[in-house]
């Protein structure tokens, strides 16, 4: 007997991109997209805003503004780290990442 591979329910499998995606470093933090629907509902009435885990096939969204003036990170490249990092969680799955904003840190002397 072989042991089917576990899938996280969603809220666990949302809550796992959302800190994939916030750890890495040119990411400031999680949006909401257009008109806030970049967004999943999880178990005791949260809303995480910023991730919206595909279903059947559907493709997994993701909404970040991203910190301007990271050395080697262009937004292109971003969105493909990004979308490595989501499917380093749930898998083979589409991904579409949309930049909300990108933001210029008040620690950078730029």
């Amino acid at each position: 007997m072989t042991d089917a591979p576990r899938v996280p329910a969603p809220a666990t499998a949302a809550e796992a991109v959302a800190a994939a995606i916030l750890a890495h470093p040119a990411v400031a933090r999680l949006a909401g997209g257009p008109f806030g629907t970049v967004a999943s509902y999880l178990p005791g009435r949260r809303r995480l805003v910023g991730v919206r885990v595909g279903s059947a096939g559907g493709p997994t969204e993701i909404a970040v503004v991203a910190r301007f003036g990271i050395p080697g990170i262009s937004l292109p490249a971003l969105a493909g780290e990004l979308g490595v990092l989501v499917r380093a969680v749930l898998g083979p799955v589409p991904v579409e990442i949309t930049f909300a904003d990108v933001v210029v840190d008040a620690a950078d002397p730029g």
